[in-house]
């Protein structure tokens, strides 16, 4: 019996317990490791969730400690599930796992990915910020235009409970509070609410594919709308892949971003009204060498705001999506580029403004600039996030997060929201690809 250290960070690891190792007499698994994630660390996959072989549950350790657990206990092989991670740290990790004398591997999607009995539309991106959420919109209006009753799952963000968060539906925006969810989690699932679809999330997918599928409103197509840039926990029927092109490069240099770029059916380049040519042209042969048979569309990413004159001639506070700015090592995002274009006379530094769980993350995080990340992982982070708006000395605050803060954070001064949406230029355009999809199911 080998025994299993799970480097995760509350998703892809628990997926791939559980479709590979949950009832597997051929492993044991004796702990996860958690990393990106505030506050997961020191907790247990419930034994609920864990099946027969594990009665007490698997404990739940920071990363920071597998060196001593791979020794303390007695692990065989340590296997990476998470992601948006560059080349370079995932083989430093391989690097720490086997100088402690263990295996380091990576589950592919022969082993994890569940198959759906309705047709699976997949989602992904080859980075964090890529436009993968306004891509997920966009086929799902499509989608609905063809008369098919669409539901969507998303990829996990079980920060809360996990015995509780095993399969989670959200219908109305009152599913959200029902549910304790985080900032991350309200901005991925209120957008589909608002256009009248339903979405499921939790930690069992399994189970919230065959839920998903027997919704009581009806399902004709599942949308697969995926996290980070992770390959999908479901088998596809049709796989799209977003690439960003202020970020070149980086499709072929991140886990598992390359691996959906790889897998793609479709790449959508996005953000084509605002990137440097060269740098879209650096994308394209990418493409070329990393999926040749991909249709490859053309995207801008639109940009609407609520209120351009609170933007014009005044000192801007510009809130971002906080995992774009952290992670994903965004430095331009919509708000920056509305702020721009609508005539800001200054972009505020919230840097030495920032309090709490904000400034930590500033200081994990260096390079995030002159932005502030809109981080809500729990109530505290979430009034830290309140408190630093009311330190920035600014005149408005531009909110470019994929819900309106204002629902959530008490926001005291003058704001206005960016919103933004996929556009496609010239053909193929996803019209077509939806269109052909339907006709095939």
């Amino acid at each position: 019996m080998k025994r299993i250290i799970i480097i995760g960070a509350a998703g892809r690891d628990f997926h791939n317990f559980n479709t590979y190792y949950r009832d597997n007499e051929a492993y044991r698994v004796v702990a996860f490791t958690a990393a990106q994630i505030p506050d997961i660390a020191d907790r247990k996959y419930p034994a609920a969730l864990a099946g027969k072989l594990y009665p007490e549950g698997i404990p739940i350790y920071a990363q920071d400690e597998l060196p001593d657990l791979i020794k303390k206990l007695d692990a065989d092989e340590c296997v990476f599930a998470y992601s948006d991670i560059s080349y370079e740290t995932v083989m430093g990790i391989g690097a720490i796992v086997n100088a402690a004398g263990a295996n380091f591997s990576l589950l592919g999607y022969k082993n994890t990915m569940v198959k759906s009995t309705k047709p699976v539309v997949a989602v992904g991106a080859v980075r964090t910020g890529a436009g993968k959420s306004q891509t997920s919109r966009r086929v799902v209006e499509l989608l609905m235009k063809h008369g098919k009753k669409v539901i969507a799952v998303r990829h996990p963000m079980p920060y809360g409970n996990l015995e509780a968060q095993k399969v989670q539906r959200f219908a109305t925006i009152s599913d959200l509070e029902k549910h304790g969810c985080t900032l991350e989690e309200m901005e991925e699932y209120e957008p589909h609410i608002a256009r009248g679809n339903v979405i499921y999330a939790g930690v069992d997918y399994e189970a919230i594919l065959r839920a998903a599928e027997n919704d009581p409103s009806g399902c004709d197509v599942i949308l697969w709308d995926g996290g980070n840039n992770d390959f999908p926990f479901y088998n596809p029927d049709l796989m799209i892949t977003v690439v960003d092109p202020h970020r070149p490069g980086h499709e072929l240099k991140y886990y598992p971003g390359e691996v959906t770029l790889r897998m793609a059916d479709v790449v959508v380049i996005n953000k084509i009204d605002s990137a440097d040519f060269e740098n879209i042209q650096t994308v394209r042969a990418n493409i070329e060498k990393a999926a040749p048979a991909a249709t490859v569309i053309e995207a801008a990413s639109t940009i609407t705001v609520e209120n351009p004159a609170l933007i014009k001639g005044k000192r801007v506070l510009v809130i971002e999506d906080g995992p774009t700015l952290t992670h994903g090592e965004m430095k331009i995002g919509a708000g920056i580029v509305a702020a721009r274009r609508f005539g800001a006379a200054e972009i505020v530094d919230p840097r030495k403004y920032a309090v709490g769980k904000l400034a930590e993350t500033f200081k994990i995080y260096p390079n995030i600039g002159t932005l502030l990340p809109a981080m809500g992982y729990g109530k505290e982070q979430m009034a830290d996030l309140a408190a630093t708006i009311d330190a920035t000395p600014c005149d408005t605050v531009v909110i470019a997060t994929p819900i309106d803060l204002n629902r959530v954070v008490k926001i005291t001064k003058p704001n206005t929201r960016v919103d933004y949406s996929l556009q496609e230029i010239g053909k193929p355009d996803m019209d077509e690809i939806i269109a052909d999809f339907v006709k095939k199911i």
